[in-house]
């Protein structure tokens, strides 16, 4: 996995990459040809990257006790919302609704990325991540992926490591 270029990632990245190259952490960007039909958006990238989906994390907003929170889980199962809210000391959790969490993140559903968000929220990331070496997560935008260490992106976004995925 090479890190890209600083100069080449700055001019034409997504703030998730600015973020990734501004840290300097190791990462890698995935582009593929996103299929607007496609049911699934982890699953495509997944496919069209020819990973296996436990190592591809979708990245969701949901509403703990009325504050935003991320979630960031394989895209192969789906976020436990009571362990969640347990994870981040809450009660109850329910998915945001998408036209917030795009707002309030600056990427759109599809293609929010846990890193270079408009407005930093707690993150939550499904402790499975750490069986990997690397991951791979939205690069702010559909048909665009970055993967990295699961320990940078914990760093990054100071993620709480937590059973937040189910399947």
């Amino acid at each position: 996995m090479a890190k890209k270029p600083k100069k080449q990632q700055q001019s034409g990245g997504t703030p998730a990459t600015v973020a990734l190259t501004s840290a300097g952490v190791d990462f890698a960007v995935h582009a593929y040809d996103h299929d607007p039909n496609h049911p699934s958006y982890g699953e495509e990238a997944a496919q069209a990257m020819g990973v296996s989906p436990d190592r591809v994390f979708k990245t969701l907003v949901a509403d703990v006790d009325g504050a935003l929170t991320v979630a960031v889980v394989p895209v192969a199962g789906s976020l436990d919302l009571k362990a969640l809210a347990s994870a981040v000391g809450g009660k109850r959790a329910a998915m945001a609704d998408p036209t917030l969490a795009e707002r309030t993140t600056g990427y759109v559903r599809g293609g929010i990325s846990p890193l270079g968000q408009r407005r930093k929220l707690p993150t939550v990331l499904d402790a499975s991540a750490t069986a990997h070496p690397t991951i791979c997560v939205s690069a702010g935008r559909r048909g665009l992926e970055v993967e990295l260490s699961p320990t940078d992106l914990a760093t990054l976004t100071e993620a709480v490591l937590a059973p937040i995925g189910r399947g």
